[in-house]
């Protein structure tokens, strides 16, 4: 092929340079793109791996503050906060749920008091206090809804109160954010935020936070239920439009990484701020690859994230963020 025929635009052009590509880049990630998960315990100065999680750890209280105040320095916005609840405070309905001093609630109150310009989200759902490790009250081998979604405003004023900014009801329940919403309001919490857990799958991902919230051996059955089929599609679209309807500010997607599609077609078809949870599954997977020198997490840990950019994400629920951070930063 002689020089005269060969087509005039060359693609490798803008590829050829860093500083090029760094230029033309469609994406970036930058630190206020991340959520960052934290798993919280009993005690004083205590740190627990969590098997599962490689370099994941369950904090004690004072540790989380800690973490906060790290997380805050790097330029991450908000943090997610998680309870590992002692088998001996579960029960049937969760009602620890509702208690002022629980774990969250101590946590959410140090935090705040000694990181006031960080942003926490608590996750609304009975799971981590449940005998059953379900996410609403078990009936007679059946998750009821009604008498769920009450349960479910009581623990968001809970929350509140202790001054959790963002409210992320994770249960997957029918008409609860407009619920939860009402009854924030009533009691003047409008200004705390709703990010609805729309599209939340029944996914076998999950199971390391199992592990790290201590209901993975409590789970009676599964959750098919309650939480949406894998094959579909469409109804996460109904799902979000409902939640958009009750009230929800923020739209969030989970699992990640295996349901891009969805977080892409939410954000394209509604235009409102929609997130997406790396799931522990996905985080333990490119850490195992990793640590058994299968992938390099110099190249994979930043290209997984940048998918979620890709399809449109506004932010990621990651356990990855302290790392991401660093890792942006030093570039």
């Amino acid at each position: 092929m002689s020089h005269a025929q060969f087509p005039s635009t060359r693609m490798r052009r803008n590829r050829r340079t860093p500083w090029s590509r760094r230029l033309v880049a469609e994406n970036t990630l930058s630190p206020g793109d991340f959520i960052w998960p934290i798993f919280v315990t009993e005690g004083t100065s205590t740190r627990v791996p969590v098997p599962s999680m490689p370099q994941v750890e369950r904090l004690s209280v004072d540790l989380s503050v800690k973490a906060a105040e790290e997380a805050a320095t790097l330029g991450i916005p908000v943090i997610a906060l998680f309870p590992y609840t002692e088998p001996r405070l579960r029960s049937e309905d969760g009602d620890e749920a509702l208690n002022p001093e629980n774990l969250v609630c101590k946590a959410v109150r140090a935090i705040k008091q000694a990181v006031p310009e960080i942003g926490v989200l608590c996750d609304v759902a009975l799971d981590p206090y449940t005998s059953h490790g379900h996410d609403g009250l078990l009936r007679h081998d059946t998750i009821v809804n009604d008498a769920t979604v009450e349960i479910l405003c009581r623990q968001s004023l809970v929350q509140a109160e202790a001054g959790c900014d963002v409210i992320a009801p994770s249960d997957m329940m029918d008409g609860r954010v407009g619920a939860i919403r009402q009854a924030l309001d009533a009691r003047g919490f409008t200004h705390v935020q709703i990010m609805a857990y729309s599209a939340k799958y029944a996914s076998g991902f999950y199971g390391p936070f199992r592990d790290a919230v201590g209901s993975s051996g409590a789970l009676k059955g599964d959750k098919r239920t309650y939480q949406m089929d894998s094959a579909n599609g469409d109804e996460a679209l109904r799902e979000a439009a409902l939640d958009i309807a009750e009230g929800a500010d923020m739209i969030m997607v989970k699992p990640g990484m295996p349901y891009l599609d969805i977080v892409a077609r939410i954000k394209q078809t509604f235009r409102v701020p929609t997130f997406a949870y790396q799931v522990s599954g996905e985080y333990s997977m490119i850490m195992a690859a990793c640590q058994n020198g299968w992938l390099d997490p110099d190249k994979v840990i930043l290209e997984s994230l940048m998918a979620f950019k890709r399809a449109g994400a506004d932010g990621i629920l990651t356990y990855f963020a302290l790392d991401a951070v660093k890792r942006l930063k030093a570039m």
